[in-house]
């Protein structure tokens, strides 16, 4: 069932038969959406529902940024929801989102800092804003998420904690490529020569953390090579290597078991993000 007004929306959320799980997603899904999807109906089980919603958030996008050209493939995104059982489809709409005299945000302060947050001023207040719209207007008892963004993932548990939303947050690891490229809906504004290259970066991720298995202790160490290896790939630029702890998103001293590795880089047409766990 697709569904294209509030009302509606809510009207089903209400009727529907417990837990109710929710997959928020901006569109142009691929089999990363799908995994959430997929994860997201084993949740629910049999007696369950899951729930999809599309929005293009534009409070999200900063004003030099792909908001116009982010893809929007509504019928193959509605197809992949259906196949990979989803029970309900939200198709929101901005006015019914934001409405002209709209001046309400949620803002996390901290976790929000660093990483993402330095490179995109403001983004994470719109993904906040919106996530806590969204939990509002559906109720869900669970809410999937992809650990690809792992510092989205980190903000909304935090904001769910802080707010009291009484919604399980669940993370799905991420989905890749043959060649270990994470799945984004960015890829394809790669230029052919991106998209062979952009592969290094989970290779370089993935060598960083064979180094931390095998005792590497120095942050400074590990992260000067990481950004030497990833300043080495044609056509873009480093935009942050960072060794963060993985729930307060603060950098370490050390090389610890719970330290995310993240990185983000620029190309041409599109910023590509990754992480590791490195233990």
């Amino acid at each position: 069932m697709r569904f294209t007004r509030l009302s509606a929306v809510r009207e089903f959320c209400q009727q529907s038969p417990r837990p109710l799980v929710f997959v928020p997603t901006m569109g142009a899904l691929h089999e990363g959406h799908a995994a959430l999807v997929r994860r997201a109906r084993v949740l629910a089980g049999d007696a369950g529902r899951v729930a999809v919603s599309i929005f293009v958030n534009p409070t999200q996008f900063g004003p030099n940024e792909d908001f116009s050209r982010y893809p929007r493939t509504l019928e193959a995104d509605a197809s992949l929801c259906q196949r990979d059982g989803a029970d309900a489809l939200f198709v929101l709409q901005k006015n019914e989102m934001y409405p002209a005299d709209f001046s309400t945000y949620v803002n996390e302060i901290t976790l929000s800092e660093g990483l993402c947050g330095a490179s995109r001023p403001g983004h994470f207040r719109g993904v906040t804003t919106v996530v806590a719209k969204l939990f509002n207007l559906v109720q869900p008892d669970i809410a999937v998420f992809g650990q690809k963004d792992w510092q989205q993932l980190a903000i909304v548990r935090r904001m769910v904690r802080d707010l009291n939303f009484p919604i399980r947050i669940v993370g799905v690891p991420t989905v890749r490529e043959f060649d270990g490229l994470a799945l984004s809906s960015r890829n394809q504004f790669l230029t052919p020569v991106e998209r062979a290259v952009a592969p290094e970066i989970y290779a370089t991720l993935r060598d960083a953390r064979l180094r931390c298995r095998r005792g590497e202790k120095s942050v400074a160490q590990l992260l000067r090579q990481v950004r030497q290896r990833l300043g080495k790939m044609p056509g873009g630029s480093v935009d942050y290597v960072e060794l963060v702890d993985a729930e307060t998103l603060q950098p370490i001293r050390s090389v610890q078991r719970t330290a995310t590795l993240a990185v983000a880089f620029k190309f041409s047409q599109a910023r590509l993000i990754d992480n590791v766990q490195v233990r």
